[in-house]
């Protein structure tokens, strides 16, 4: 993986990054997927992940946050007496470098994985664990978001098409294709229908539904 800027200088990133949450929902009053938003629409993000020494270490969190909002067309007040916390939002920001960084993915494509409202929920209990466990969870989410469902696989194993599959297990077309792109929970269906289903495939019952691992 080619990174976009030294590991030396990724812990100011993050700091920063961090910070500027922190500053732009407890100090500023927004709130996370705003300033996360704002942050995308300003351009500053860009070049943030492409390493300018400007963002990634040349700012405060509250210059960053404020420059954002500057550069939208917004005159944010400066807070004053800012005392800054490592609150929900400063790990959101801090992590989001991180798994930036590391991934090489731009922000809008983080955005377009995970909310940043969703990554505040992601606080407890990952705050507490190593940055790689962060990394792992988006992964699974883009993997859920983005992979194949397992009876699509297992359809386009059997070489079979939609209407075919639909056919041989009796599930309605439209639901076999909802089940298929995830616009319908196939955990949710009936026995009958994932058991005809296996059939269909040949397969175990179990093998069609879309199971994690603890």
């Amino acid at each position: 993986m080619i990174h976009a800027y030294n590991k030396s200088f990724l812990p100011d990133a993050m700091s920063t990054l961090g910070f500027s949450f922190d500053c732009a929902v407890n100090r500023l009053n927004l709130n996370a997927d705003e300033y996360f938003d704002f942050f995308i629409a300003s351009k500053i993000a860009e070049a943030f992940a492409g390493g300018s020494p400007k963002f990634i270490s040349g700012m405060s969190g509250t210059e960053l946050a404020l420059e954002v909002l500057y550069k939208i067309g917004l005159k944010p007040e400066v807070p004053d007496n800012v005392c800054f916390s490592r609150s929900a939002e400063y790990w959101t920001g801090w992590i989001l470098a991180y798994y930036q960084w590391k991934t090489a993915y731009s922000f809008a494509k983080i955005r377009e994985i995970a909310l940043a409202s969703e990554i505040v929920a992601m606080y407890y209990p990952l705050h507490e664990a190593d940055e790689e466990k962060f990394c792992d969870v988006m992964d699974s989410i883009i993997k859920q978001k983005t992979g194949q469902t397992n009876l699509q696989r297992l359809r386009k194993q059997s070489g079979l098409t939609q209407t075919q599959l639909a056919e041989l297990s009796g599930v309605n077309l439209r639901t076999l294709q909802q089940y298929e792109t995830r616009a319908k929970d196939i955990n949710m269906a009936s026995g009958k229908s994932i058991n005809n289903l296996a059939l269909a495939l040949h397969c175990n019952f179990y093998d069609v539904m879309e199971l994690t691992e603890d």
